[in-house]
C-alpha cells in the first residue's frame, strides 16, 4: 500500500516539528547540541520503528529516511541496501546525549523541556511509522517503551509532568496527523500554523562576524593567517575583475592536514559560511562525508552515491575527512577510484559554485593528493593544523566548563592543568587533542553528576561546582 504522506510531506512535518521544538530551547549550547545531534537521533528512531514493521524495507522506506533532515544540517542520501542492512543490525533504543543536558537544565530552572521532548519523540516516531499508513500494535508498543525509557530518567531526576503522556494507543492502526508545533508548556495543544506563513530566516552572518568567530577559536594562529590571505586573494581578483584586468587561475580547493581534534571541520564549516558571504559560493552549506558516504559496495553505485553528494553540496563545501581512505594501493579495483573520478568530474563541471575540502593526517593525506595527476592540479593549497599545546587543551577546557554552565575551584584548576600537561607531553599517534579534552570534559560531569545526586539538598553553585576528584581518572 502506499502511503498517502509524500517524501516532501514527511519532510516538511518533521522539519517544522523539530524546528518549533528548538525555538522553546532558550540555552544557547543545548539548542547547539540539538541542532547538530537531532537528526542522528531520530533517523536512529526511524530503523527501530520499521524493525518492528515486520515487513521488509521498501523504496518508501528508503524516501522517508532521506527526508529527515532540519534546514542547515545534512541531507541523507542513504541507498536501499544500506537501509535495509541498517534496520536489520539496529542495536536498540538510546536516548541522546543532549537528553542529558535537557534533564538537567529543566532540574536547574524547574523547566520542562525533557517532557516536552519526549511528546516530541513520541510524535515522531508514529510518523514514522505511518510509512505504510498503519501503526501497528507491535510498533505503537516500541514508541511507548521509548517514551518509558525517558520517562523513567526524568522520574528518577524529579522533574514531574504536568498532564498524561501521549495515549499511543490512540494512533494504532491509522496515520498519525502529527502537529507542526511541538507541545506548549504546560501541555496546552498548540494552534495550528497560519496558512501559508513562513518563518523568518536568521539572517546570514557579516564577513566581520565570521572573521571574529574564527579570530575566537583556540590557537590554530597560522591557520587563521592563512585564511585571512586566501580572503583578501579572492577580494583582490574580484577587484581585477570589476577593471577588466587578467586574472590568473587559481583553484579554491583545499587540503586539511593535522591531527584528530585540531579543529579542522569547525575551520572548513566556516570557510563555507565565508566564502558566501564574499559571494565565492550562492548558499555556504557545508556537507561533511568520509569514504562510507561516497563509496556503495557493487559496481556502478559509487558514481552514484558520490554524485548524489556532489549535488547536495553545490552552492556550498564538500569536506571529505579521512579523504586518503579512498585511495586503496593494496586494491587496484577498490570502489574508491571510481569516487575519486566521479568526485574530480563533478570538480571540473561545478567549478563556479563548488568547492572541496580534503582532510586528514598529514602523511596519509600527501600521499593520497600525490597518488592522482588530477588531485595534484586541483589542490594546490594546504593548511596545516598544529596540536593544541597543554596550555590550549587548558583554555579549550575552561571553555568547555563556561558554556555548559560548570565552574572549577583552584584546586580543580590546578589538576585539570597537569592532567592536560602530562596529555600533551605522551601524545603519541591516538592523541586526539580537543576530542581527548571533550572526553575528559564529559567523563568529569558523570563523576560530578555521580557525586551532586547523592547530596541531601546541592544548592546551584553545588550543581556547577566542578572538583578536582570529579577530574581524577579511573584506575585501570
Amino acid at each position: 500500500m502506499r502511503g498517502s504522506l509524500s517524501a516532501a510531506e514527511v519532510h516538511k512535518q518533521y522539519s517544522d516539528g523539530l524546528s518549533a521544538f528548538k525555538r522553546q530551547i532558550s540555552d544557547p549550547t543545548l539548542r547547539m547540541k540539538f541542532t547538530q545531534e537531532a537528526d542522528i537521533f531520530f533517523r536512529a528512531c526511524a530503523l527501530g520503528v520499521w524493525q518492528r514493521d515486520g515487513a521488509s524495507v521498501t523504496p518508501r522506506h528508503v524516501e522517508y529516511y532521506n527526508a529527515l533532515y532540519t534546514k542547515g544540517c545534512p541531507v541523507p542520501s542513504i541507498l536501499f541496501w544500506e537501509l535495509s542492512t541498517a534496520v536489520n543490525e539496529y542495536p536498540g533504543f538510546q536516548p541522546p546525549a543532549f537528553f542529558t543536558r535537557m534533564r538537567a537544565s529543566d532540574k536547574v530552572t524547574g523547566g520542562r523541556l525533557s517532557r516536552r521532548f519526549i511528546d516530541l519523540t513520541t510524535l515522531m516516531l508514529l510518523l514514522f511509522a505511518a510509512v505504510d499508513d498503519v501503526v501497528s500494535e507491535e510498533e505503537a508498543g516500541y514508541v511507548n517503551r521509548c517514551a518509558e525509557v525517558m520517562g523513567a530518567l526524568c522520574d528518577r531526576d524529579g522533574l514531574k509532568g504536568e498532564k498524561a503522556p501521549l495515549d499511543v494507543q490512540d494512533f494504532v492502526t491509522k496515520r498519525p496527523e502529527v502537529p507542526t508545533q511541538a507541545p506548549a508548556a504546560g501541555g496546552a495543544a498548540p494552534e495550528p500554523a497560519a496558512q501559508g506563513r513562513e518563518e523568518p530566516e536568521e539572517p546570514a552572518p557579516s564577513l566581520e562576524e565570521l572573521l571574529a568567530e574564527l579570530d575566537g577559536l583556540c590557537g590554530l594562529d597560522k591557520v587563521k593567517a592563512d585564511v585571512k590571505s586566501l580572503i583578501n586573494l579572492v577580494k583582490v581578483r574580484r577587484l581585477r575583475q570589476e577593471h577588466d584586468l587578467p586574472v590568473p587561475p587559481m583553484s579554491l580547493h583545499l587540503v586539511f592536514m593535522g591531527n584528530p581534534g585540531t579543529g579542522k571541520t569547525t575551520v572548513a564549516r566556516l570557510l563555507a559560511k565565508i566564502y558566501h558571504a564574499i559571494g565565492v559560493l550562492s548558499k555556504g552549506q557545508l556537507v561533511e562525508v568520509d569514504r562510507s558516504g561516497l563509496v556503495a559496495g557493487f559496481v556502478g553505485q559509487t558514481a552514484i552515491k558520490t554524485g548524489e553528494v556532489i549535488q547536495k553540496a553545490l552552492g556550498g563545501v564538500l569536506f571529505i575527512d579521512e579523504a586518503y581512505a579512498l585511495a586503496n594501493h593494496d586494491n587496484a579495483n577498490d570502489f574508491g577510484q571510481e569516487a575519486i573520478e566521479t568526485l574530480l568530474k563533478g570538480m571540473e563541471d561545478h567549478r563556479a559554485d563548488l568547492i572541496v575540502i580534503v582532510a586528514g593526517y598529514t602523511e596519509l593525506m600527501g600521499k593520497f593528493i600525490h597518488s592522482n595527476p588530477g588531485l595534484e592540479s586541483r589542490f594546490n593549497k594546504y593548511f596545516y593544523f598544529e596540536d593544541y599545546t597543554a596550555a590550549q587543551l587548558m583554555e579549550i577546557f575552561r571553555s568547555m566548563c563556561q558554556k555548559n554552565g560548570y565552574t572549577l575551584d583552584g584546586e580543580a584548576e590546578a589538576r585539570a592543568a597537569a592532567l592536560f600537561q602530562a596529555l600533551y607531553e605522551e601524545r603519541d599517534e591516538n592523541f586526539g587533542n580537543a576530542r581527548d579534552v571533550r572526553n575528559l570534559f564529559e567523563r568529569a560531569v558523570a563523576r560530578q553528576a555521580n557525586r551532586v545526586a547523592a547530596l541531601e539538598a546541592p544548592d546551584k553553585d553545588a550543581i556547577m561546582a566542578l572538583s578536582a576528584a570529579d577530574l581524577e581518572e579511573d584506575e585501570t
